[in-house]
């Protein structure tokens, strides 16, 4: 004969309490006196009691499930940023179903309908390419709240997070034109991109601000890979550019301009200054350790889910744009310019983290 299971109604005529009393309980909505306490909890004992958590969910109209699309999860940025989402929303006590759109529209929309189907509770929606149009309305019409991340969706309302990627090309580029460089090299990910753009404006407001004659050159868009990488290193060296530094967008960027710089011989900083975007990367193990901005993704990742359940438990939560700032991360890779001290006399800056100013 089978085992009866026992239900919430046992427990609380056990207990000699009603059923949304102990209900209440369990949900941590009440607090009772303790010896109320040890009655539930002895009756759950005695009775093998074992709490529905599906059940529960439904009985509140909510799964207690995110949904969270990023591009890719086999980029360290983006698996990183996944695992500080899942990391939070566990410690608030939901669950996270994770999507990864591949950085195509088609799977992008494709996920957000599987997802409202499957009835998540928000979804955390990270896109890595220019928006053609097509993902407003999918969003608009999930039928689920929703916090946009990292790049713009432009047109849907919805809470959104970004970092400061103007702030970070202008920390770049005071530091390179503070180091004496005058001609600056740029490797960036979509031209059509928030990230993009905003970073290339920040150096050139660096420059603008400084007030010396300095020049933005040799600007080459792509997408954020290591072929991207190459193919932009490849053809620096090719032109024989003048430029004696260079910012590049992104660490999966940096990885392709780093394999052919090495081949060529290229000494850094001797012949070059570089500056990397993201800092997800060892690039301390490097030889030089490089010179990075630091973007804060697990700070991303909380505040993402914050923004998400505080408006899912009914906190009054306007939809709010955020910019978190970023670091610029001193390490060796930036020296004088060539033409100022030579490769013998490259002066290596002190190891520092900066917010918002350079360290000298």
């Amino acid at each position: 004969m089978a085992q009866k299971v026992a239900r919430l109604t046992d427990v609380a005529r056990s207990a000699n309490l009603s059923v949304a009393t102990v209900s209440r309980h369990l949900n941590n909505h009440i607090q009772l006196p303790e010896a109320t306490v040890a009655r539930i909890r002895r009756a759950i004992d005695e009775l093998g009691y074992h709490p529905n958590p599906h059940a529960r969910s439904l009985s509140r109209g909510r799964s207690e499930t995110l949904g969270l699309v990023v591009p890719d999860i086999t980029n360290p940025y983006f698996a990183r940023l996944a695992a500080a989402v899942e990391r939070e929303a566990a410690r608030r006590g939901y669950g996270l179903t994770l999507c990864a759109s591949l950085n195509t529209q088609d799977r992008e929309r494709e996920y957000l309908a599987r997802l409202s189907r499957t009835g998540v509770d928000g979804i955390i929606f990270v896109s890595n390419h220019a928006d053609d149009g097509s993902l407003r309305e999918p969003i608009q019409v999930s039928g689920r709240r929703i916090v946009i991340l990292d790049e713009d969706i432009a047109g849907v309302t919805a809470s959104k997070v970004f970092i400061d990627n103007q702030q970070g090309g202008f920390l770049a580029g005071r530091h390179l034109i503070d180091m004496g460089h005058r001609r600056i090299a740029f490797f960036g990910g979509p031209e059509a991109m928030r990230s993009t753009q905003e970073r290339l404006a920040g150096v050139r407001r660096a420059i603008a601000d400084s007030g010396v004659e300095a020049v933005v050159g040799d600007i080459y868009c792509g997408d954020y890979s290591p072929e991207h990488g190459r193919a932009c290193a490849e053809r620096l060296l090719a032109t024989r550019s003048a430029a004696t530094a260079l910012l590049v967008s992104s660490d999966q960027i940096m990885i392709g301009a780093l394999e052919i710089f090495r081949r060529a011989g290229l000494r850094i900083p001797a012949q070059l200054s570089v500056i990397g975007f993201d800092d997800i990367a060892p690039f301390i193990l490097f030889d030089p350790p490089l010179t990075s901005i630091r973007q804060p993704v697990d700070a991303l990742g909380r505040r993402a889910v914050d923004l998400l359940i505080r408006g899912l438990e009914g906190e009054p939560v306007e939809d709010v744009v955020e910019h978190l700032p970023v670091e610029l991360v001193l390490r060796e890779s930036v020296g004088r310019p060539p033409q100022e001290s030579g490769p013998a006399k490259a002066r290596k800056p002190r190891r520092t983290t900066t917010k918002g100013s350079i360290t000298p």
